[in-house]
């Protein structure tokens, strides 16, 4: 992972913490981690911190439920 996208996961998980305080931060880190693991073998990086926000976000929004 470049620096870059290593930057760009790291302030998906601060958003979706300020978005889900209900939910600890190390079940957040684990759902961003392991959602950007699914797209370890993306060709195009470029959009794979927004597929990784929508995709964890929405798998929090459904555990806060």
């Amino acid at each position: 992972m470049q620096n870059d996208e290593a930057a760009q996961i790291g302030n998906v998980a601060a958003r979706l913490m300020k978005c889900h305080p209900e939910l600890p931060a190390e079940t957040i880190a684990l759902v961003v981690r392991r959602t950007h693991q699914r797209f370890a073998d993306a060709p195009v990086r470029e959009f794979v911190p927004l597929l990784v926000e929508r995709r964890a976000g929405r798998e929090l929004s459904d555990t806060a439920m």
